[in-house]
């Protein structure tokens, strides 16, 4: 976890010089005092900090002011005055406290996206992945960047697992993220920019300067918080809006014309077959063509603006063939490098962690670990693997608690279309009852599906536990759901989780039985 370094204090503001980059209604105390950093997290306040409390879904964040106060803060942000005050602590009542809190936040740390040639990627599915390429690609191409993704992220010098739980952090820890970006030398940026992060109602990513928007795709998520499939597209296309040079389409997507008509700059398209009649958001300038895929990638020509290049990418499913083009393009127009160079780097490409990860110990089944969570992913991920197993598929999955209900029915629906054997299970139940989840996922399993393969397995480990079991030669278990995430939630609290470890276990102790390899 980022947290202050009281030892080595690289920032001090007058809170009087950040309050004229925002609008306030009231302040009590004095405005001459140092601000040295800015969070909503009372537990990580420290001397000379700005706490700001924000209104929670379960809780009120001015329920902490005293203990952000014991910690350090000196400087109170909130919705509404408190009827009693700290001494010697300035009260700043704001009418949009997350706004103001990203735009303080921008401030303290000197504006750091404007220092930097930021990249943002958004949609459903691939977003991980392709920030990760693009991290990649760069720094191949001689660009020092850093990059944030839900896995990982790097200052540009080494990287490390994503301490937040979110996406999209808070606007104060991206700020302070994209500053350590800058200050090591970083020339570019990748960021993942969700549907939370873009949101109004957030206000995480609204100070981040980007020059350049990818979409993805849009499928159904996130319908807790946005509402509406609709809603949640516009949501995204805030990063469009965003954006000062260009914006890169999937022309495959029916969104696509929404994201277009968004964008003030130019939009460039993609699509995994554009040659094949008409896509909503028109001809892309980029497709792939001869594509040939296998278990271990895909080999396909890139035609860029009526020219072939030969391509391969070493990771398995189509659909990071897809998130390269989006990403390639992306570079062709921001760098200036030429596309035949761009384009040579296809096959030196790695796999984010948890997606697409093989699991080998010599079984004489396949073993894969992927995070695909939402119908969107679903319905790219099955046919496919279906299509590459010799014999049966096996997939072990849940949907996650208090999320969006809706999709659970429709994973069901997909996943029994392709599999011969399923297994639900929890992915993060958080306060709903695990059994009553899966019960929602079997409710969309198709009429076709023999429901003896069906097994209803909360406890995750056991679940795998049971796939590992039921494996026979040349069959395909997936593990879908957690990938790179390392705590299953629950009401009581999170356990510690590790997908590929948990399935190593189960093998080894599979092998050591004397069962098949």
């Amino acid at each position: 976890m980022i947290y202050i370094n009281t030892d080595n204090i690289l920032f001090m503001k007058r809170l009087s010089d950040l309050l004229e980059h925002c609008n306030f209604s009231q302040i009590h105390g004095n405005t001459d005092t140092e601000i040295t950093g800015i969070t909503y997290d009372s537990r990580r306040c420290r001397k000379g900090c700005a706490f700001f409390a924000f209104d929670g879904i379960h809780t009120d964040g001015s329920k902490f002011i005293g203990s952000a106060v014991a910690n350090g803060a000196s400087a109170v942000f909130v919705s509404k005055m408190p009827a009693e005050f700290i001494d010697g602590i300035t009260y700043i009542q704001v009418d949009n406290i997350r706004k103001v809190m990203s735009a303080l936040s921008s401030a303290l740390y000197d504006d750091p996206s404007s220092r930097l040639k930021v990249i943002g990627v958004t949609g459903t599915d691939g977003k991980s992945s392709s920030v990760f390429f693009l991290y990649q690609m760069l720094n191949m191409l001689g660009e020092k960047t850093g990059f944030l993704s839900t896995v990982e992220y790097s200052d540009g010098n080494t990287i490390q697992k994503n301490p937040y739980r979110q996406s999209t952090p808070e606007s104060s820890e991206i700020m302070m993220i994209l500053d350590e970006m800058a200050r090591s030398g970083c020339r570019y940026a990748a960021l993942e920019s969700t549907s939370h992060g873009l949101s109004e109602r957030t206000m995480r990513l609204a100070d981040v300067k980007y020059q350049a928007g990818i979409l993805t795709n849009i499928t159904h998520e996130h319908l807790e918080f946005h509402g509406t499939l609709e809603k949640y597209a516009d949501d995204k296309a805030n990063l469009f809006r965003k954006s000062s040079q260009f914006n890169v389409v999937n022309c495959s997507d029916r969104f696509a014309p929404h994201f277009m008509e968004a964008s003030k700059v130019p939009v460039y398209g993609y699509a995994l077959y554009g040659d094949r009649g008409e896509l909503p958001g028109g001809k892309p300038v980029l497709y792939a063509d001869n594509i040939a895929a296998d278990n271990s990638g895909t080999a396909f020509d890139a035609v860029y603006n009526g020219k072939n290049y030969k391509c391969r990418i070493n990771i398995p499913g189509l659909f990071n063939v897809e998130n390269f083009l989006g990403v390639a393009l992306a570079l062709i127009k921001i760098t200036g490098f030429p596309p035949e160079r761009i384009f040579s780097l296809s096959n030196e490409l790695k796999a984010v962690k948890g997606r697409m990860e093989v699991v080998d110990m010599g079984q004489d089944f396949h073993l894969i670990v992927d995070y695909a969570h939402t119908p969107g992913a679903f319905q790219k991920l099955f046919p496919m693997m279906k299509s590459q197993t010799g014999n049966r598929l096996i997939a072990v999955f849940g949907s996650a608690g208090e999320k969006d209900t809706e999709k659970r029915a429709i994973q069901g629906d997909l996943a029994s279309r392709y599999s011969d054997i399923l297994i639900l299970t929890d992915e993060d139940p958080r306060g709903e009852d695990s059994m009553r989840i899966i019960d929602d996922i079997a409710s969309g399993i198709c009429a076709d599906f023999d429901r003896n393969n069906l097994y209803r397995i909360p406890d995750r480990t056991e679940a795998i536990q049971k796939a590992i079991e039921l494996a026979e030669p040349g069959d395909t278990v997936l593990l879908l759901g957690k990938g790179h995430e390392s705590t299953i939630i629950y009401s009581q609290g999170n356990i510690v989780w590790n997908e590929r470890e948990t399935a190593e276990k189960a093998l080894k102790a599979r092998l050591s039985s004397g069962q098949r390899k």
